[in-house]
This record gives C-alpha cells, structure tokens and sequence, in this order.
C-alpha cells in the first residue's frame, strides 16, 4: 500500500474507533432505536443522487438487516444499558471469529492452521470476558451486545452476493433499507410524540454526533474503507480494524474515565490477539477466491 493510503486506513480506524463514543454520547438524549434511525437516515441521504446497484430487494434487506440494522442496533441497546464503550468496540470485532466459523459451516471453507490457533484464542479471551459480566452491567445486556459481531459476520458474507457494484452506491441504499423499518420500529416502541420531542429539542451536542455518525463514521468511512477493499488484497486492508478496538478503548478511558480489572482487560488483549493472528494468517485455497469484506 502506498503512504497516502496507510494513512487512509489508519484514518478509518480511528474514525471507527471515536464512533463508539460518540455513540455514547448520544445515547444521552436519544433511545437506541432513535439513534440507530437517525444514523442511517443521515447515511442513506446520497440515495437521492445515486441509482439503487443492479442487486435485488430480497439481497438488500438481507445485507441490510444484518451488516447494518442488527449490528448496530444492538451495539446501541448495549452500550445504553451499561455495556463499557471500550469493551464493546472489542467484542464487535470478534465478528472475524464468527465471519470464519460461519464460512466454514455454510460453505465448507475450512480454516487453515494459523486460523484455528486465532479462533481458538480469541474464544478464550470471549470466556475470560464473560467471567467479568455481571458487575458493572447485567448478562442480558452482554447478550444483547453479541448479537452484534453474529449479526456482521452474518453480513459479510451476504456481502457476497452483491460483488461487482459500486461500493458507495451499495452502501447508501443499505442505509436506506435500514432506515425504513428502524423509523416504524422507533414510533411503535417509542411512541410519536416522545419520537418528535427528541427530534424537536436535540442538543447541538447530539446533532453533531449524529451528523458524525451518519455522514462520517458511516458513509465516508464506508466508502473509504470499501475503496481500499477494491484496490488491495483484503489481507493488506483489512488488518488495520484492529486499531479500532485500540482507539475506543483509549477515548473511552479519556472521555468517561472507563477501566478494566485485570481478567477483562486481559481478556479484551487475548480476543484482539487472536483476531490479529486469523487475520494474519494464510488463507486457505478454497477461500483465497472469497473477498470477505470485513467493515469495523
């Protein structure tokens, strides 16, 4: 990779990092499914100037509710009942443990050796994890929050089905789809009025981290990093997500002061370990042929 495009990629990560925060941010003031529809109401805005990809509806909203809908709306009901920011942005990247477990279920990928050792840690560091739950947030929100890597995996590989399109094209309308069930899910469990007092009285605050999470953390960074995708081998590219655990990690300590005991934190370093070891790793034959789009 050329320099200008190293700083790209350590740019995304980062962006994708601070997303985590500003997500908690806004949290304050919004509900998980308020801020998870502003976001991709915000990120679906180019629709109006790009056509839809030659992909099918059914393709889209399979795509749709995984990669985008489940994943960050649980990340946002997670973090909201109490899940730590930084903790979250690990476990969102064990999503390369389930994308590979998932493939090799479905599609008979199996593993190479160096992947099997990866998976095998990055377990152990999701169980050393587990161990700590249930002190400073309940095991249901942890629940909740796993939902969120099992749904990305999900997503990568839907991702499969819509090669050949243009990346920024694809990802607006995915915002889209998101978008739609996300405002009715908003108004039923929300109510219209509690829904339209959010909206008429938001902070500048939150509408900076709003603006931020839709156009910046979602469609530029979603661009950028696809652009890479499409320029680069996946194992040059997609190595640089692990700095996005790093980076929230390290802003949510700054901003909220959050710490971690000695099993979490150990744990949260063998789960990024591990993830760096299978993404490192060779793949095998059958799935060299396979681009898995791996998006923080």
């Amino acid at each position: 990779m050329n320099p200008a495009d190293v700083c790209i990629a350590v740019l995304v990560a980062v962006i994708w990092g601070l997303a985590f925060v500003a997500s908690r941010i806004a949290l304050d003031e919004f509900s998980p499914e308020l801020m998870t529809t502003l976001r991709f109401s915000i990120a679906a805005l180019p629709c109006l100037f790009v056509a839809r990809p030659k992909v099918s509806w059914t393709v889209l909203a399979a795509i749709s509710f995984t990669l985008f809908l489940g994943q960050f709306l649980a990340q946002a009901f997670a973090i909201a009942h109490g899940v730590p920011v930084g903790l979250s942005s690990v476990i969102v990247q064990s999503q390369a443990l389930f994308t590979i477990g998932f493939a090799a279920l479905l599609f008979r990928e199996r593993p190479s050796a160096g992947q099997a050792v990866g998976i095998a840690i990055a377990t152990a560091g999701l169980l050393m994890i587990c161990g700590t739950v249930g002190y400073d947030f309940s095991v249901s929100a942890f629940a909740i929050l796993m939902i969120s890597p099992l749904s990305f995996a999900a997503g990568n590989l839907l991702l499969r089905h819509a090669q050949g399109v243009p990346m920024f094209d694809l990802f607006a309308w995915l915002c889209l789809v998101a978008a739609v069930p996300l405002f009715a899910l908003t108004l039923v469990s929300n109510g219209p009025k509690p829904t339209w007092y959010a909206l008429t009285h938001m902070s500048l605050t939150g509408l900076m981290c709003m603006i931020g999470l839709g156009s910046i953390s979602t469609s530029i960074a979603y661009w950028l990093w696809g652009r890479l995708l499409r320029d680069y081998p996946a194992a040059q590219v997609v190595p640089f997500a692990l700095l996005v655990p790093f980076v929230g990690s390290a802003a949510s300590s700054v901003v909220f002061g959050e710490t971690f005991g000695p099993l979490r934190l150990a744990g949260m370093v063998t789960v990024v370990g591990g993830i760096a070891i299978m993404l490192l790793s060779k793949p095998t034959k059958a799935s060299e042929k396979q681009v898995l789009p791996k998006i923080a």
